[in-house]
């Protein structure tokens, strides 16, 4: 099997888990490819999420060549081996050890960003990373589990080689691995796309993290508490549709995610902008607009039609909520999810404020481009050279006002050091430009 994304092979696993469902659980990550895969298995076994940091020990004039690993609690693993035969001496294995424990401890406080972590003592912790290439960092990640008092440890990953459980059967209780290819040679090999998320991402994860209140249905209700920041269904058509709603303290407008194919809700990608536009005082709402059955036929993806309706009637229940009476309300899309923004804010009485496409393809809007009258921009990487250029058509078909900006020597992902923030920043201040409170009119005025 070949995954999607981290978000996808997560999905799987936590079906490959679901047995665990109801026990008093705490899934942890390794940052940073494990957070993404444990953030989806933490929603589905409805378990608190955190982190265990661990860093890996590389031989000073081969990083990539792990020498142990080193974890919180003092945990340390050394495989002699390696050591000796790379004639490391313990002079160099002493000075990894101290830039990486620095490191180790810099990035737990970034993470959690002043929070305290979950405590694990007396409970089952599910240790989680993207996959299992040595095991030194699966298994200091095991131990320091256990020296925050775990009552039991189970390590699951989407993807290791075979015969990976004899190196760790003896530092955890549980081991589950959705697929162990006999032509494994790199986790990333199993991933269409293995782009590494951000330190920024893996605390947004955090931040944004479900925990155990179950999901509430979209729905004007006067005595909503706010800020909010929940789990929430949207009934649009025959079908309920899941999301989150954040609400920040005096909301200044509200922006609604259109994702791309093959991404959703969970996107770290889309995360890390809601999370940015929050922190300026807007609202978001982040929603699947296909249901996970529909997901399966990818005619679904890319009827742009279907998702601008779902979109339309979703920002119609959004404008019910007593936080959003009288602000603006703008589109964020990314890939397919951009034509459907597009579509959607050509839709007469849209009404839609701003409208931002990122690595979209407003192209797949077809003749509705001339019909959008909300203020469009179109970010894209510099290095995306096809869709850069389909943008560019499409920004000509568009009767607006509109920008393209491209972030330099970024690709389609946005992967790049600082690329994916650049985007954010973009996205809001255009939002912050144009999220106008819409005017409210009194009768007779």
């Amino acid at each position: 099997m070949i995954f999607i994304d981290r978000i996808d092979a997560g999905r799987h696993l936590a079906g490959r888990l679901r047995h665990l469902r109801g026990r008093d659980l705490v899934v942890v990550g390794l940052p940073r490819g494990g957070v993404p895969v444990a953030a989806e298995v933490a929603r589905a076994l409805n378990a608190p999420l955190d982190v265990i940091v661990v860093r890996k020990l590389g031989v000073p004039f081969q990083p990539e060549l792990g020498m142990g690993a080193i974890g919180q609690d003092g945990v340390r693993i050394i495989n002699e081996d390696i050591v000796r035969m790379a004639h490391v001496s313990p002079e160099e294995l002493a000075a990894v050890e101290a830039r990486e424990r620095a490191e180790l401890e810099r990035r737990a406080r970034r993470y959690r960003g002043g929070r305290a972590r979950v405590p694990l003592e007396g409970r089952m912790v599910i240790v989680i990373d993207d996959g299992i290439a040595t095991g030194s960092t699966a298994r200091a990640a095991c131990k320091v589990a256990r020296a925050q008092g775990a009552a039991r440890v189970a390590l699951a990953v989407p993807v290791a080689p075979p015969g990976w459980t004899a190196a760790l059967q003896d530092d955890a209780d549980e081991l589950s691995c959705l697929e162990t290819p006999a032509g494994f040679m790199a986790i990333g090999q199993w991933y269409a796309d293995f782009s590494q998320p951000t330190d920024e991402q893996v605390a947004a994860c955090l931040r944004q993290a479900g925990g155990p209140a179950p999901a509430s249905v979209l729905h004007a209700s006067p005595n909503a508490d706010l800020p909010r920041d929940e789990e929430v269904e949207i009934q649009t058509g025959p079908v309920r549709l899941t999301g989150r709603l954040t609400v920040p303290e005096d909301p200044r407008g509200f922006v609604m995610f259109a994702h791309g194919s093959g991404s959703s809700r969970h996107s770290p990608r889309n995360r890390f902008v809601a999370t940015v536009l929050n922190q300026v005082g807007l609202g978001t709402l982040l929603f699947d607009l296909l249901t996970v059955r529909e997901e399966v036929d990818r005619a679904n993806v890319f009827d742009v039609e279907l998702l601008a309706r779902r979109l339309v009637d979703t920002a119609a229940r959004l404008r019910d909520l007593p936080e959003a009476h009288g602000l603006g309300v703008g589109y964020f899309g990314a890939g397919t999810g951009a034509a459907a923004a597009l579509w959607a804010a050509a839709e007469p009485g849209a009404d839609v404020a701003a409208v931002v496409s990122r690595g979209g393809r407003p192209d797949l809007a077809g003749p509705r481009l001339a019909h959008v009258t909300a203020p469009t921009l179109l970010i894209v990487g510099g290095r995306d050279e096809v869709v850069l250029e389909l943008n560019r058509q499409a920004q000509a078909r568009l009767r607006c006002e509109n920008g393209l900006a491209v972030v330099p020597d970024a690709t389609h992902l946005f992967e790049e050091p600082g690329a994916l923030e650049a985007s954010a920043v973009l996205a809001r201040e255009w939002f912050i430009d144009h999220l106008a409170p819409v005017p409210q009119f009194s009768p007779g005025a």
